[in-house]
């Protein structure tokens, strides 16, 4: 069955290249959106992918993460007609599994929607302030200013916001494995619900939001299994950015049964790409 992989990269071109070349398979098609900000000679880009196009400019936290998956899922649809899944990767991603051992593991799930997804709610993940008050990517000082008068008045009446519509909020990763089906309800639904998306243009980190709340109000729900099958190393005191794995992190990676691991940096990472290609290489021949 034929998989497809979309990357989303904004840096480290050596890295971004050995993830694409590592996955071009006769059965993988790979498109890959660059960040519009990125000053990179998308000549360099390896052939195996494909470059989508019109790239936008992707700023952390903010709405236009959501707006350059929404594209590259339509640009996608419209060119594959069929496939079984999209893995959606970051440029940093890289495969722990050989890509034999990746169709197997593929097969495997097929007919399971692999995206985590947990309740935003108490006693689920309480990152309700992420939508309850206003944030603003970008925006002029006027902007800025209005959003946070209207972060104090609901304050001062003790009112947050709320989705539209009484949707119920989900949240996860931003990095799943969704089928082409799944994906196809996803973008109508995302058509339909032009609420829900005007509202997550206020919305910290909606990319954390958006999806996982389509997907669990969907007829997908009951396919989903809460797992997206990805290593990342999380470094203690609350960062908000994933550690840099190296060589020393392989055990716990091949511990993980994860089918990828992030983050990698394309040089102090090299010593884990090298021993998670020997060890594809011994899955192959296995």
């Amino acid at each position: 069955m034929r998989q497809v992989f979309l990357i989303h990269a904004h840096k480290d071109l050596d890295q971004l290249n050995a993830l694409v070349a590592q996955l071009c398979d006769p059965d993988f098609a790979i498109y890959v959106h660059l960040d519009r900000k990125w000053q990179v000679d998308t000549t360099r880009v390896h052939p195996g992918a494909r470059q989508i196009a019109p790239r936008i400019d992707v700023r952390w936290g903010g709405y236009s993460q959501v707006a350059a998956t929404l594209a590259s899922l339509r640009r996608i649809l419209a060119s594959e007609p069929a496939f079984d899944k999209l893995l959606f990767l970051s440029g940093q991603d890289f495969p722990v599994l050989s890509n034999s051992g990746l169709k197997q593991e593929l097969a495997r799930l097929e007919g399971r929607e692999l995206i985590e997804a947990a309740p935003i709610r108490p006693g689920g993940w309480q990152v309700a302030f992420r939508y309850q008050y206003f944030y603003r990517e970008g925006g002029n000082r006027a902007q800025q200013l209005a959003c946070a008068l209207l972060n104090r008045m609901l304050r001062l009446g003790g009112r947050t916001r709320r989705l539209p519509g009484g949707i119920e909020p989900w949240g996860g990763s931003t990095w799943w494995s969704l089928s082409r089906p799944c994906i196809a309800q996803l973008l109508a639904d995302a058509g339909r619900q032009r609420a829900l998306l005007r509202f997550c243009r206020y919305v910290l980190c909606p990319d954390e939001m958006v999806f996982q709340t389509l997907v669990m109000n969907s007829p997908f729900r009951d396919r989903v299994l809460t797992n997206n099958f990805r290593y990342v190393q999380w470094p203690e005191g609350g960062a908000r950015n994933p550690a840099v794995l190296t060589e020393s992190d392989l055990p716990r990676v091949l511990a993980s049964n994860a089918h990828f691991c992030r983050k990698l940096d394309g040089a102090a990472s090299a010593g884990l790409r090298a021993q998670l290609l020997a060890h594809q290489a011994q899955q192959a021949r296995a």
